[in-house]
């Protein structure tokens, strides 16, 4: 499907693309955690309604 070039090449294009992003996070960890104090239970709620939604399309199939 893939020829092995390209293969390579999606390998060190997602090792540097995760390295990347792993670095610049790494280094504005002190701002998220002053500006985003708090969006973890944005997350949790929005997770709880999908699966409240999921839960219910299940109970009434």
């Amino acid at each position: 499907m893939f020829s092995t070039g390209q293969l390579i090449f999606a390998i060190c294009f997602a090792i540097a693309f995760i390295t990347a992003l792993v670095y610049t996070y790494r280094k504005d960890l002190k701002l998220h955690r002053q500006y985003y104090k708090g969006s973890i239970w944005i997350l949790i709620a929005f997770i709880s309604f999908i699966g409240l939604i999921a839960a219910i399309k299940f109970i009434f199939k």
